[in-house]
């Protein structure tokens, strides 16, 4: 008889040990992430008196599945857009965050007599907040609706996205290079490179297949393309040096811009709760008790300094965002813990073979401590405030309370930094999809075209097609960075305000053809060896006839049309379907309240009551602004508005008014029926007997029904088929009737 393999048998246990532990910590109403971390710790090979696993590599590899699923989930939560109409505020609070933990985590290293590198390297492993930890306590805790945590994920993603910088900073250090070097500033430039083609071209293409597909798409398939692209984006990001959680990320905040994100959002999330599961019991299994033994008091250390470094200086690095006191705690208190990237981080120093051999075990005990403590900092933000709040002078709170809400709601944009911006981000975006084009008919086609016909090779006419395909191709970017903008209204208004603006605007315009013609001319310069002279004017030539062509003015037009009506898919199903957040929103940010949406359960015990008998606003001090029902909105509801299974509420509030209000929908629901099995209903023949009370009795006489709880469901006359019983009939000696009830109700009926 064959045995199952390791995978099979470890999987087996680990997930078997995880449910019974997240059951109890269900029972015990924790967060279910300390189950899983807890999980591990009992099913690691350090616990002698417990079954452990077998192969660790194989849990490893199921862990990094995990983290690349989260992540993606991830993606489809919260787009890019998010952050960008969030300004400035999520980059200054990143930035802070990541300098002053990098700062501690050297101090406290050198505090220990550890080595240069390994001090360096745990300032970058204590800078890292884990945005798979965090996510899921928020889900946990049913924080997700409230005001701060869109700032912590907004901050945590930006985290991630310089966590890579980091990492090519720490190995140019390692390597004796000068991290300040060409090697850094390459290194940016080659990530926003890939992010804006990325982005830009996903954006494009993908929302295109799935309209064309989307008839032949059922829930199936669906799941399957969209994890298919999450892995394939993940291959593509390891194949161009980043993380392959960095590529699932993308992926999924590319098609959170899609109509389909919420489909598949719910589809991809049991595969995420598996392998998530999986991850962090694969956490847990790292940690030896012989390391938290020997190096005792550096985790100690390194857990206070994340937990107080954290709280203090994470706190101040979101004032200096703009958030009020209460908010900046909260959110500093929600990232006092490291993880994914930490692990990544030191294992890159293992690998390069500069750090010690204890710092890797050593780091993933403060994880694990931190990651059990995760859920408590969150809940222990609002006391702490409370404390302070009674201890610092009211005039110092109120000062920096007004601070953050003095933050003007709308203001008027000077008109040459708008065009500059606006022209400089076109730029920048044409730019890198004609550099994407060009890299490829240059290391894919040419190479593929010199092998198909190898006697062209070396012709001047073969190198003049290739060049002038090149050319067409780009040709739509190119227009599109010399034109767009020309006839914008800040240009119009520059250019009739004053004589002075009219030659910085035509310089601008100077500026984006010498762009261009650059781009022609080093395709020239590939493929020809003539004199730069003459390569620079075939390059204007080419650009005078791009501008002229009119083909190529309908083929930039069209492409960017289809790129915003991808990008506004998403916004624009919202709104045919009365989903579209109001515009007012905004404005309530700065008055400390917002707008959260809340899903009726199919078993709410709120169901079929009116807001006015349901009394939200007195219950919960919130307003219900809007009822959103089969793609249908109910603005400013009335109380005598049902409630019905499934209606999404939304509703106005503070944090602590929709917290409650969240809690209460969560609880106010009818429990599991506990004698299920007791309510079977059974078809049963029953003969009307000479005593029997019902004799002479019509059905609704008989008051059969209300007090028995039993339905008459038709009457035996001999023929093939029951006849109905009819309501004026009245029972006699001898009827037999058919009828349906619960065990017991029959019981007491005979």
């Amino acid at each position: 008889m064959s045995e199952l393999p390791p995978l099979i048998q470890d999987l087996a246990l680990m997930l078997m040990v995880a449910g019974i532990v997240t059951i109890i910590f269900k029972k015990l109403k924790q967060p279910l992430v300390l189950g899983y971390i807890m999980a591990g710790f009992l099913v690691s090979p350090h616990m002698p008196y417990t079954a452990s696993v077998v192969d660790m590599s194989n849990i490893h590899l199921w862990a990094d599945i995990g983290v690349m699923f989260l992540l993606f989930s991830l993606g489809l939560d919260f787009s890019f857009k998010k952050i960008l109409k969030m300004g400035a505020s999520p980059i200054i609070s990143t930035i802070s965050i990541i300098f002053s933990m990098s700062l501690l985590g050297v101090l406290v290293g050198h505090a220990f007599g550890w080595s240069k590198m390994d001090c360096i390297f745990l300032g970058g492993m204590l800078a890292m907040s884990s945005t798979t930890i965090i996510y899921k306590a928020f889900d946990d805790l049913g924080l997700r609706q409230q005001q701060f945590t869109g700032l912590v994920m907004s901050v945590l993603i930006l985290e991630d996205i310089l966590a890579i910088v980091m990492m090519v900073m720490l190995s140019a250090i390692a390597s004796g290079n000068n991290p300040d070097g060409g090697q850094m500033i390459g290194s940016i430039l080659k990530i926003g490179f890939f992010l804006v083609l990325w982005l830009v071209v996903g954006i494009f293409a993908i929302p295109i297949f799935l309209r064309s597909v989307r008839k032949l798409v059922n829930a199936e398939v669906l799941l399957v393309v969209s994890l298919g692209l999450c892995c394939a984006m993940a291959v593509f990001s390891t194949k161009v040096g980043f993380s392959s959680a960095f590529g699932a990320f993308i992926m999924g905040s590319i098609l959170a811009e899609t109509i389909e994100a919420d489909r598949i959002e719910k589809l991809v999330e049991p595969v995420k709760n598996l392998f998530g599961a999986i991850f962090f019991v694969s956490v847990g299994m790292l940690v030896d008790p012989q390391i938290l033994v020997n190096y005792a008091l550096p985790i100690i250390a390194l857990v206070l300094t994340i937990l107080i470094g954290q709280s203090v200086l994470g706190s101040f690095a979101f004032m200096l965002g703009g958030e009020s006191l209460k908010s900046a705690m909260r959110c500093g208190f929600s990232m006092a813990q490291i993880g994914e990237f930490s692990f990544i981080i030191a294992s890159l120093g293992l690998s390069l073979d500069v750090i010690s051999d204890f710092l890797y075990p050593v780091v993933v005990a403060v994880s694990v401590i931190t990651t059990f403590l995760t859920p408590y900092m969150i809940r222990f933000a609002t006391p702490a405030y409370n404390q302070l709040e009674h201890r610092l002078p009211s005039r110092l709170i109120q000062m920096l309370n007004r601070l953050s809400m003095s933050r003007p709601n709308s203001t008027e944009k000077n008109k040459w930094k708008s065009l500059l911006t606006q022209m400089a981000v076109n730029t920048c975006v044409y730019s890198i999809l004609s550099v994407a084009v060009i890299t490829v008919m240059f290391t894919f086609i040419v190479p593929f075209a010199k092998q198909l016909v190898p006697s062209w090779a070396d012709r001047w006419y073969f190198n003049a097609a290739i060049g002038l395909i090149t050319v067409l191709l780009i040709s739509p970017f190119l227009r599109a960075m010399v034109m767009k903008k020309n006839h914008s209204e800040e240009w119009k208004a520059l250019w009739q305000e004053s004589n002075r603006n009219r030659l910085p605007l035509l310089f601008t315009f100077l500026v984006r053809i010498m762009i261009a013609v650059g781009f022609i001319f080093n395709i020239c310069s590939y493929l020809f060896h003539y004199t730069p002279a003459i390569m620079i004017t075939v390059g204007f030539v080419a650009m005078i006839l791009i501008v002229l062509s009119r083909q190529t003015k309908r083929n930039s037009i069209m492409l960017e049309r289809l790129f915003i009506n991808n990008l506004r898919s998403r916004d624009i199903e919202a709104q045919v379907h009365g989903k579209k957040r109001p515009l007012y929103e905004g404005r309530l940010l700065d008055r400390d309240i917002h707008i959260a949406d809340f899903d009726v359960p199919a078993n709410s015990r709120w169901m079929g009551q009116t807001l006015r008998q349901l009394n939200l606003g007195r219950k919960f001090g919130v307003h219900v602004s809007s009822i959103l029902r089969g793609g249908f909105r109910l603005n400013i509801p009335d109380g005598d508005y049902i409630i019905f299974p499934y209606d999404k509420l939304q509703a106005i509030g503070s944090d602590e008014q929709l917290a409650k209000l969240s809690a209460a929908i969560e609880s106010e629901v009818m429990g599991e029926d506990g004698d299920l099995e007791k309510r079977e209903m059974k078809l049963q023949q029953l003969i009307i007997g000479s005593e029997s009370p019902f004799i002479g009795k019509t059905l609704q006489e008989s008051d059969i029904r209300r007090a028995y709880g039993i339905m008459v469901v038709g009457l035996e006359e001999g023929k093939e088929n029951l006849s109905p019983f009819p309501p004026n009939r009245k029972f006699q000696e001898g009827d037999i009737i058919w009828v349906v009830g619960e065990q017991d109700s029959l019981k007491a009926l005979h």
